[in-house]
């Protein structure tokens, strides 16, 4: 079988259209593990995903009848690049039946290549059964996404290229698993050539189809599969792959969505480039590997598979970049509903950066607040911090791995409130740096109440902090000294109509 395949790789045309992509030494992400830590670039193509190679490669080797009655193929974005791209460098009509809920960006670079695309279903399998559904009806030749020998030999090429690119110990190869194509080609060339060399696959936690199949020795269906790796989201292993991966694929490991978000920040800060979460999956997977293994002086390989990203992704994977490099803990904390009660709660802190903060007055005896903290893996683990806070009498619950607070409740902390009285509200931006939350409280002094406060790091010059404090009318002008005083760029929004709609009295 890897014979076969071996020389299918090794007379693949792909670089008709396909790059020889280069292996990247990533220097922060290899000082931080430990271990050497190469990545390579399949980001850099011209679809800017691996997946032009195995498209290409499937469709050269047609016959001319087949090339003749035009293709098909489903995808959820990359591959449906790939045929497009490489349907129309050998003059061949493309249709893609792509998901409903495939992001834009790739329907767009799809559209741009030529092809014409079909939209259907909310998920791959259903993308898939049409397609199949109009090969019969209409005789076009399929181009599968990864259960066919050819497209599995296409992207095979990407193991040749690593073994001549690094000619060194190589330890292990980590690569990202959707319906197998891609690890399968890896695990047919490196297991033929260089057999001492893992092959690891890596899966989202909410899409681990290979990981199932292999446990039970066959192929499953997963009942409901996760999207945010859209690009992996497939519901069972494709049956060829299956058979090269039980055999020749050494382990597969999951990870988290934030496990996911942290390694798309390590990509950035190596590369800086944005890679899209399934493309990231190499990295989290070697991260994971690495802390739980305990291996030192290491050589890993992770493939950077895609870089097809919707850029209003990018807000949700930095909120959760942090926690998923362990840098953040997100916690609700019970403090004394009484002024200066902040104070303390930031002087138990420390020195430590808070990096959200979210309350709202609920009762005259007991406040819960929503907190975000700045926490360092080895330096200062969350776990010391939530027993640092307990030991100094703040009832606290970590929050950093409940997926409702982190979705949803913390932009939920808030409403109206009627014994909330003599309030006035302000904007203000505090510089980002250690300290200023705990100066800005301490300059306001014990004076008046905070009623409301939320506050979010988002790692610009400035923070952005909104406030409540009650203070009556004879003591208005004091307070708006004492805020003066304070030196921070502030606005009053007492008036303001969103604030009178949904939080005000």
């Amino acid at each position: 079988m890897l014979e076969k395949y071996v020389k299918n790789i090794l007379t693949a045309p792909v670089y008709d259209v396909a790059l020889e992509t280069p292996l990247q030494f990533a220097r922060n992400l290899s000082e931080e593990l430990g271990n050497t830590i190469l990545l390579k670039r399949e980001d850099l193509q011209p679809v800017f995903s691996f997946k032009i190679r195995g498209a290409y490669n499937k469709i050269a080797r047609l016959t001319a009848q087949e090339k003749a009655q035009g293709v098909i193929t489903a995808s959820a974005g990359n591959h449906a690049q790939g045929v497009a791209i490489s349907a129309k460098k050998l003059g061949i009509k493309a249709i893609i039946v792509m998901p409903k809920t495939t992001p834009e960006i790739k329907v767009m670079a799809v559209r741009s290549h030529g092809a014409k695309v079909v939209l259907y279903g909310d998920a791959f399998p259903e993308a898939l059964a049409h397609s199949l559904k109009l090969v019969a009806e209409k005789g076009f030749t399929f181009i599968h996404p990864y259960d066919d020998p050819d497209t599995i030999a296409g992207q095979g090429t990407i193991a040749m290229e690593i073994l001549r690119q690094h000619n060194a110990p190589l330890d292990a190869i980590f690569v990202p698993v959707g319906g197998g194509g891609l690890i399968a080609g890896i695990a047919a060339y490196i297991k033929y050539l260089r057999p001492e060399i893992k092959v690891i696959g890596v899966e989202p936690n909410d899409s681990n189809c290979l990981q199932a199949a292999l446990k039970a020795g066959k192929r499953v269906t997963l009942t409901q599969v996760g999207l945010f790796a859209d690009g992996v989201a497939v519901a069972q292993i494709g049956k060829e792959p299956f058979n090269i991966c039980k055999k020749y694929v050494d382990e597969v490991i999951t990870v988290s969505t934030d496990e996911i978000c942290g390694a798309l920040k390590d990509i950035y800060d190596n590369t800086r480039s944005i890679t899209e979460p399934s493309g990231a999956l190499g990295v989290a997977g070697i991260k994971k590997y690495c802390k739980k293994m305990g291996f030192k002086d290491k050589t890993f390989v992770a493939i950077d598979s895609g870089a097809n990203i919707n850029f209003d992704r990018l807000r949700y994977v930095a909120e959760r970049a942090e926690i998923g490099e362990n840098r953040e803990a997100i916690i609700a904390v019970t403090i004394p509903e009484e002024p200066g009660s902040f104070k303390r709660f930031c002087e138990a802190l420390g020195k430590r950066q808070i990096t959200e903060f979210n309350y709202r007055y609920r009762s005259s005896k007991e406040a819960h607040i929503f907190v975000g903290v700045q926490t360092h893996p080895e330096s200062d683990p969350r776990d010391a911090l939530v027993a640092m806070l307990r030991e100094k009498g703040f009832p606290v619950l970590d929050l950093t791995h409940n997926e409702l607070a982190k979705l949803h409740i913390r932009y939920l902390v808030g409403g109206r409130n009627k014994e909330v009285k003599d309030e006035h509200v302000f904007r203000f931006e505090f510089p980002e740096r250690p300290g200023a939350l705990f100066n800005f409280l301490n300059k306001l002094g014990g004076r008046w109440n905070i009623s409301m406060f939320h506050y979010r790091n988002h790692g610009a010059a400035e923070g952005r902090v909104f406030a409540g404090l009650q203070a009556p009318k004879a003591e208005y002008k004091q307070l708006i000294e004492a805020l003066n005083t304070i030196g921070y760029p502030y606005w009053e929004e007492t008036n303001n109509d969103a604030y009178k709609l949904f939080l005000g009295h």
